[in-house]
């Protein structure tokens, strides 16, 4: 019983170890990932004209024409907000209040707040019947090119990359264990090994899902002490990320699967876990933040300021916490492309172990990662208009909807300060329809006086006219 749990302990791990090798050295010679990557966008490609001939076919006088609205970056038409007429009105009438109507029923029907938090929809299927479900039995060929593909997921790749995490977890936990072995006197021995111990383990735990990263201008990586911020789509942002570079975190402090990655990573270095509940917590935070950000001796802190997952499509409001440290800011930029696998995350509906699920059974995780200048606070920018200043750069550099809407919206309603402003905006068009009424009325009197003072002026020379005559 003994051999046979050796051997099956032994194929467990031996064979994951054998196959990275395998392709990570393949990947060098032959640029297997690429290859990869290409064979999966001819496939989508052939499914996708497959799927409009079959639409053709069904609804052969179907004709899709393009809106001539002018329409925002993902395709969204931006809700007109009503706006002042150009008409006065003397009194308040029912019709004032179509435009308001009008801007309520638009921001309904083409939401541009709350479709962020959920999973961005595909212009082309990907075989994955989460996406799109139907499309698999359009066709003899595309079935058989997904159960083709249902059985490499689920047969082939899901075993292996399950394998590949309880290593990649083993590795992060015992290298970062021993890390933090190193007495504090040796500190820049220890720092060089937590460096390659994370590292290491964040690339094995790469694979798990068959990330696929593209690291652009990296002369601007963070590799001093400060604050790394970035756009958040799901927990892999920090695997991505730390891929490449060594970090701190701060965040939530989390339970399960998740909570013991947070406790052997605080083994080795130093990270920040709160809880959002605790109020006691946001004074102790802002101060460990402010001693780390300004410590040399310690890797710069990676920080999501939306504050929560976003899907990837547009980048909202960031918190102003980590933007009045008086520290640099190294901002990052990253972009996945939702044609292999979708990576946000939404804790609302999912919770971490059937997101690694759909991850592990997705095609691949592509990614573009952007590392942008390191900028700072100018003189009398407080830290609101700081962070809108780098979320404006991040957003442009990955392709994103700059929004100022804030993230907690994904969980709670909108606050009442913004009720108020809609209020006050409507109010200021009844104001400024009236006061446009009464310079018109003004107007309509001055008129009257001078048509008759000249009225006057006219019978009065009339009259002198004809008295020089006689």
């Amino acid at each position: 019983m003994q051999v046979l749990i050796s051997a099956f302990l032994t194929c467990l791990f031996a064979i994951p170890t054998i196959t990275l090798f395998t392709l990570g050295l393949l990947h060098k010679i032959f640029g297997v990932r690429e290859k990869y990557k290409e064979f999966l966008l001819f496939i989508f490609e052939k499914g996708r004209q497959k799927i409009e001939k079959s639409q053709q076919r069904q609804h052969p006088d179907l004709l899709i024409e393009d809106s001539e609205s002018e329409d925002d970056e993902d395709g969204y038409q931006r809700p007109q907000i009503y706006k002042e007429t150009d008409e006065p009105n003397p009194d308040f009438d029912w019709t004032d209040s179509f435009d308001m109507i009008t801007s309520g029923i638009q921001s309904i029907v083409q939401d541009q707040v709350t479709h962020r938090f959920e999973a961005e929809e595909l212009h082309s299927w990907n075989l994955l019947t989460r996406t799109n479900h139907g499309y698999e039995f359009i066709s003899i060929r595309l079935t058989l090119i997904w159960i083709l593909g249902f059985y490499i997921r689920y047969c082939i790749l899901l075993p292996l990359r399950v394998a590949i995490l309880v290593l990649a977890t083993l590795a992060l936990t015992l290298m970062t264990g021993l890390v933090g072995l190193i007495p504090p006197k040796l500190g820049k021995i220890k720092k060089v090994l937590n460096s390659w111990a994370c590292k290491f383990s964040f690339r094995l735990l790469s694979r798990v899902f068959s990330a696929i990263i593209t690291y652009h201008d990296e002369e601007y990586k963070p590799n001093g002490n400060g604050i790394c911020v970035a756009n958040h789509t799901s927990p892999i942002d920090v695997v991505i990320l730390s891929c490449n570079a060594t970090f701190s975190l701060i965040g939530q402090s989390h339970g399960g699967f998740l909570g013991v990655l947070q406790r052997a990573l605080a083994r080795a270095s130093p990270h920040i876990w709160f809880d959002r509940s605790e109020m006691k917590d946001r004074a102790v935070v802002a101060r460990r933040l402010r001693e780390h950000a300004h410590d040399p001796a310690k890797p710069p802190i990676l920080i999501f300021p939306e504050g929560t997952c976003i899907n990837n499509s547009a980048v909202m409001q960031f918190k102003k916490g980590s933007f009045e440290v008086d520290s640099v800011i190294y901002p990052v930029a990253i972009k996945y492309d939702p044609r292999f696998g979708d990576a946000f995350w939404n804790s609302s509906k999912h919770g971490m172990l059937h997101y690694i699920y759909r991850m592990m059974t997705s095609w691949a995780i592509v990614c573009d990662v952007w590392y942008l200048p390191p900028m700072y606070k100018m003189d009398g920018e407080c830290g609101v208009e700081f962070a809108k200043r780098v979320k404006a750069e991040i957003a442009s550099k990955g392709g994103l909807v700059d929004l100022d809407w804030d993230g907690g919206l994904k969980r709670a309603p909108v606050k009442q300060e913004w009720k108020q402003m809609q209020q006050k905006e409507y109010s200021r068009k009844i104001i400024n329809n009236n006061q446009s009424d009464n310079e018109a009325h003004d107007d309509d009197n001055s008129n009257n006086g001078n048509s008759s003072s000249r009225r006057s002026s006219n019978s009065s020379s009339s009259a002198a006219v004809v008295e020089k005559e006689e």
